[in-house]
């Protein structure tokens, strides 16, 4: 039976399977012609399409998304979660895309002074405009905001504790947990307080061994009831009594009052640098709307001592990261209109009656579909990894149900479409939220596409 399957290189050949090398790769295609031959071996039953070089295309794609998965796929995020940790979070403007393009593809001046003809400072040009934007003495940035964390942590309290507060010991995407960073960064964990309630007097204590005071913003939680805890205010007057440097982690870390935006607020880094805190370390691809990467502004001695940090090479920016994330701060320089130049603040700020016309056309798209049942709801989205975890914001969604369907596998259809369509599963119906539903019209092609997903 082997001997009716063409050779790999029939298979590898034909035009049917370049086009699928072309999407995934020639070695990793040549990977699945042989797993997928060795299967109809095992078989022992070889179907037509297996002795035909031109007919293995739809075989190996299936193959290939189960065994190595789709690498990274654009996808229309219909889940009501706007900053989504697993779909790759900030969106970046098209214009900020191509200006860093435009510099990673030519010889750039990443380390190098045009004017006096020697090496130059790396970041000199991003922490300019976080001082500017900030009100900081100093700024320096790594690759993300546990990096952040992890390079103060080992630079100010390398052997030594950090007090922080019981009811800030969270846990982030992955199931990075802070204690272990701490751990990881040579420090000790000295926790005070309890899980709901933790007072000046709990950080009074631990400062006179603490070489740091460290306060956490929640993140992707909200504790009410009988609560307290200690403001960054608070925590500076302690610190400078004792003679301790304080941090906080504001993890999302918005530059604008979203409050004048019309939505939730949230504290900005301007804000909390005026209270007196000596460090504040935020997100680069959250609040901000940027690039992945852990901004740190604050005190200029702490900020040159984080610097001189063996660690700080290893947790260092790239040059495309660096073009992008300084496109995005120069844009909050002017911050007239800035919804139009950050995508994020565009998707939050979206007016419901903009949400309402993009769902009617959602509706009328998909109840020309054979067994689709589809209605426009007022719906709630949240903002998403981390920020105003306890707010919802007002929103439309397109509730869908298909005959002999039940939501899961019509989820599952949706993901199976060209964009991916990434929905969310309730009350026995799949929901798509219209602020992630853009472009429209590419949008509404792709939904139409269900009819031939049974």
């Amino acid at each position: 039976m082997s001997r009716r399957l063409p050779s790999v290189d029939q298979v590898l050949t034909h035009g049917a399977t370049q086009a699928v090398a072309r999407q995934w790769g020639l070695a990793t295609t040549k990977e699945a012609v042989r797993a997928v031959q060795a299967k109809l071996r095992a078989a022992g039953n070889i179907p037509k399409w297996g002795t035909e070089p031109g007919g293995y295309a739809d075989a190996l794609t299936r193959w290939l998304g189960a065994e190595v998965g789709h690498g990274y796929e654009t996808v229309f995020n219909l889940t009501g979660t706007i900053i989504h940790t697993n779909l790759g979070r900030a969106l970046i403007s098209p214009e900020t895309v191509a200006n860093a393009i435009a510099k990673a593809t030519r010889p750039t001046t990443l380390e190098y002074d045009l004017a006096k003809g020697e090496r130059g400072e790396r970041e000199r040009i991003v922490r300019h405009r976080l001082k500017l934007l900030t009100g900081a003495e100093a700024a320096t940035v790594v690759n993300n905001n546990a990096a952040a964390v992890l390079l103060v942590l080992n630079t100010l309290a390398l052997g030594r504790e950090v007090a922080v507060s019981r009811g800030e010991l969270i846990e982030i995407g992955g199931s990075f947990r802070l204690p272990e960073i701490m751990q990881r960064a040579g420090c000790k964990l000295a926790e005070v307080g309890t899980t709901n309630r933790t007072h000046p007097r709990d950080f009074e204590a631990a400062a006179a061994t603490a070489a740091l005071l460290l306060k956490v913003h929640p993140s992707n939680y909200h504790v009410e009831g009988f609560t307290r805890e200690v403001t960054a205010g608070q925590l500076t007057a302690i610190g400078k009594r004792h003679e301790v440097p304080t941090c906080v982690d504001l993890g999302s870390g918005a530059l604008v009052d979203l409050a004048r935006l019309g939505l939730p607020g949230e504290p900005t880094v301007r804000a909390t640098l005026a209270s007196g805190v000596d460090l504040v370390t935020f997100s680069g691809d959250k609040l901000l709307g940027g690039v992945q990467a852990g901004l740190i502004v604050g005190r200029k001695d702490l900020v040159q001592a984080l610097d001189r940090n063996p660690l700080k090479r290893a947790l260092r920016l790239d040059k495309l990261t660096l073009a992008l994330l300084d496109d995005t701060l120069k844009a909050y320089e002017d911050p007239t209109n800035l919804p139009e130049r950050i995508p994020l603040l565009r998707t939050l700020t979206t007016p419901m009656a903009e949400l309402a016309r993009r769902g009617e056309a959602v509706v009328e798209c998909l109840q020309a579909l054979p067994n689709v049942h589809a209605t426009l709801e007022d719906s709630e989205a949240q903002i998403g990894s981390g920020a105003v975890p306890d707010r919802l914001l007002p929103s439309r969604a397109v509730c869908v149900r298909r005959d002999g369907d039940t939501a899961d596998t019509l989820a599952a259809a949706m993901r199976g479409l060209s964009p991916p369509v990434v929905a969310r599963v309730a009350s026995n119906s799949v929901w798509l939220d219209m602020h992630g539903a853009e472009p429209l019209g590419e949008l509404l092609q792709t939904l139409a596409g269900l009819a031939q997903k049974p």
